[in-house]
């Protein structure tokens, strides 16, 4: 069972979500918070698996409350909760250290898919709409970094998917890119994630677009 901690601002919210996830006996609703110092509160005394973050929130906003959580409680993971899906603070929430990113419209079964895939360690957030949020919000340097230059010691095979998973394409599609297969695809993005010090998805294509690799507006569809 998946122990759910949901916070946001509005009860109408917090109380639909929990309605969403009642049924399921995959997820436990451990308890509900209406700002993110709460939130970090129950996070230490109820320990959820995953918490549901609203990121703009009063007395601790939820970028705020993600950074906590992730320094002090790195088992515990968030996914962020935005009215908007094109929102500042969404990304600076995936910096913060969120695992993924919803926006309030999805369904039902997006916000269950979400939560199970960021339970798993994974980033739940589209590549195309990540590569959107990061090309518009993150301020890369005025002269991009030329493509031959591979940072942290990545090869050029690594440097070639680190561009693509940057430009918004997922494992099959880079597969796809490259004719060689998903399972190869996923052992060269594990060592990129070692070398450049990222923990996921998210914070890899944010390293490419502050370290110039990928030119803002870059594969953003």
């Amino acid at each position: 069972m998946i122990r759910v901690l949901l916070a946001d601002d509005q009860p109408l919210v917090r109380r639909g979500l929990a309605l969403i996830l009642a049924p399921d006996p995959a997820f436990e609703v451990v308890g509900e918070a209406e700002d993110g110092t709460r939130a970090v509160a129950l996070a230490h005394e109820l320990r959820p698996d995953v918490v549901v973050m609203d990121i703009r929130m009063p007395v601790l906003d939820g970028v705020r409350a993600t950074a906590e959580l992730a320094r002090t409680l790195p088992a515990t993971r968030v996914l962020a909760l935005s009215t908007f899906d094109m929102d500042e603070y969404v990304v600076a929430a995936l910096r913060a250290g969120a695992y993924g990113f919803l926006p309030k419209d999805v369904s039902p079964e997006e916000l269950i898919a979400a939560i199970h895939t960021v339970h798993t360690g994974e980033a739940a957030v589209a590549p195309r709409l990540l590569t959107r949020l990061i090309s518009a919000y993150v301020r890369a340097p005025a002269r991009p970094r030329p493509v031959t230059a591979a940072p942290a010691g990545l090869t050029p095979r690594e440097l070639e998917i680190w561009q693509l998973l940057a430009a918004g394409l997922d494992n099959a599609e880079i597969a796809a890119d490259l004719d060689i297969s998903v399972s190869t695809v996923k052992n060269h993005i594990t060592g990129i994630f070692t070398k450049l010090g990222v923990r996921d998805r998210a914070q890899a294509v944010i390293a490419a677009y502050e370290s110039g690799l990928v030119a803002v507006g870059h594969g953003s569809g």
